[in-house]
């Protein structure tokens, strides 16, 4: 087998990939068979999400992987990481000192896939719309620093904020972001179903079963103009109930391609050296974090004394090592390793893990013990080894005799609506950044509109540390806050996060471009892989 791993260096702020090992040329080559990639990510749409792959809704790694591949933005994240370049711009950047003021000229003859001229006043259009929308998602308060947009001309877009954020051209490069064509969204209503129009490198179609998506079919744009490379011309996702089917189908060879989401074994079985010849397996730096939420103002846990008593408890090292193994390691702050502002925050202020301390946490606020919880998972989004990760959370808080504390799992498809109707008290989550920055590990969690509509509120956070950790340019320098930031976290333990992942990527041997199909963000960059010669 030819291992290709990907190790993310660990310096604050840059997060290019470097190669240590390879096997076979990454060069793309055009043309040939459709390149078939296999996925678990579920496409539904529900009476809860009747438009999941709206760029105004779509908030989860799987919609936006869709979306990245279809619908244009501004800006983009380069594949060797570091900061946004232009896409659909010819050109960004502040014009003034303060970081208040941001203007785009778009690069000449844009076009919608529909063959549609693309202007600054469709730009205008599809910003004003997400944020007017406002999605339950909470995706539209990432464009909550823009005070008003304005065009000048056909091809030339301001964006006034509302305050300094360095984080701005980022945030020009998601989804929520992308350019989409008024006669397709309205004004004034998501765009219900699976059916995607944009200026991205592909046009969609997909095939669906009842209110699911089967296969997504991406083809060429012959459209598209921008700054990527598009190395095939035309690559499909096939959408599997279970890692085991889709690892079969790699096998097999009806999918040549496969990530989201492996099983912890299939990714031990396809690294061993000895493993079949036929596969690639290619680890590549992520920054995926798992944490538990808590609604704090669930009676079971509004006490704060309850949420610290299970942050005193809980083994991080001993959950990784049972469940993931090396694919994964211990976290102790919401800004994981490799990204300004990562600190150790939850070890500093609770050290290893103490039944004694966790009792007299419990005992100072009167709390009744054993407290009765449940903890709630989804059992397909982030992959099977979920519901044991639970199982060892829950063995770890009742072997301490203070908690009594059951297991829920729920398809995503019920889970998410559930979680944002607050009927979960506890509840386990992953994040997959928006973009690498520390902002994205702390805003979308405790900023007004979060994502997750948690009750938590901290004005300190919200109206000073925020703030004035986007105003610093120099992002290294925004890691001092960032640090304050997740001290009261720590302190207030709204949320509780877990552990850092890495990615993994398996592929038959003649796929390339395997490198940089997803970036630190697990966003899928399709257009990367090429077909070329197996080993």
């Amino acid at each position: 087998m030819n291992r290709k791993t990907l190790v993310l260096p660990a310096v604050a702020g840059l997060l290019a990939p470097v190669l240590a090992a390879c096997g076979g040329s990454d060069s793309g080559s055009g043309g040939g068979d459709a390149i078939v990639v296999g996925t678990t990510d579920r496409f539904t749409a529900t009476k809860d999400v009747p438009a999941p792959l709206d760029p105004a809704y779509a908030y989860d790694v799987g919609t936006w992987n869709i979306l990245r591949q279809t619908v244009q933005t501004l800006m983009i994240v380069p594949k060797g990481e570091g900061d946004p370049v232009p896409e659909a711009a010819q050109s960004c950047g502040f014009t003034d000192s303060g970081n208040e003021r941001y203007a785009c000229k778009l690069r000449g003859d844009l076009k919608f896939s529909s063959g549609d001229a693309i202007t600054a006043k469709d730009v205008k259009y599809s910003i004003d719309r997400a944020r007017a929308l406002k999605g339950d998602s909470g995706v539209f308060a990432l464009l909550s620093t823009i005070d008003t947009v304005e065009t000048q001309g056909d091809n030339e877009v301001i964006f006034h904020l509302k305050t300094a954020d360095a984080t701005f051209p980022y945030k020009l490069s998601t989804p929520v972001a992308g350019i989409v064509n008024p006669d397709d969204y309205a004004k004034d209503k998501l765009r219900d179903g699976f059916d995607v129009d944009g200026s991205g490198p592909y046009t969609l179609k997909t095939e669906t079963d009842g209110d699911t998506v089967t296969k997504a079919v991406f083809t060429k744009n012959p459209n598209y103009k921008g700054s990527l490379t598009v190395n095939n011309d035309e690559v499909d996702m096939v959408s599997y109930d279970d890692a085991d089917k889709m690892g079969k189908a790699l096998q097999k060879g009806d999918i040549d391609l496969m990530t989201r989401t492996m099983s912890p074994e299939q990714i031990d079985k396809l690294s061993d050296s000895s493993a079949s010849s036929d596969i690639d397996m290619v680890e590549l730096a992520g920054l995926e974090i798992r944490y538990l939420a808590f609604n704090t103002d669930a009676p079971a846990v509004k006490n704060k004394a309850v949420r610290e008593a299970m942050a005193q408890v809980v083994d991080r090292n001993e959950l990784v090592s049972q469940v993931y193994g090396s694919q994964a390691e211990a976290l102790y702050s919401l800004v994981p390793a490799g990204v300004t502002g990562h600190s150790n925050s939850f070890f500093n202020r609770y050290s290893d893990p103490s039944t004694a301390k966790a009792r007299a946490l419990l005992t100072g606020a009167n709390i009744t013990t054993p407290v009765k919880l449940t903890l709630n998972y989804t059992t397909d989004h982030y992959g099977s080894a979920t519901k044991q990760e639970f199982e060892v959370l829950r063995k770890q808080l009742n072997d301490t005799g203070l908690f009594d504390v059951t297991i829920k799992g729920d398809p995503w498809d019920t889970f998410v609506p559930a979680e944002r109707k607050g009927k979960y008290d506890v509840y386990g989550m992953g994040w997959f950044p928006d973009f690498p920055d520390g902002d994205n590990f702390v805003a979308p969690f405790l900023d007004k509109d979060n994502t997750l509509n948690s009750p938590y509120i901290n004005n300190k956070i919200i109206d000073s540390l925020i703030p004035q950790s986007r105003r610093e340019a120099d992002r290294l320098t925004a890691g001092k806050t960032l640090t304050e930031i997740q001290d009261i976290v720590a302190d207030d333990v709204p949320l509780l996060p877990l552990w850092q992942g890495k990615q993994y990527v398996a592929a038959s041997t003649d796929i390339t471009g395997t490198a940089y199909v997803l970036n630190s963000s697990a966003s899928l960059q399709l257009w990367e892989l090429g077909r070329g010669v197996s080993n």
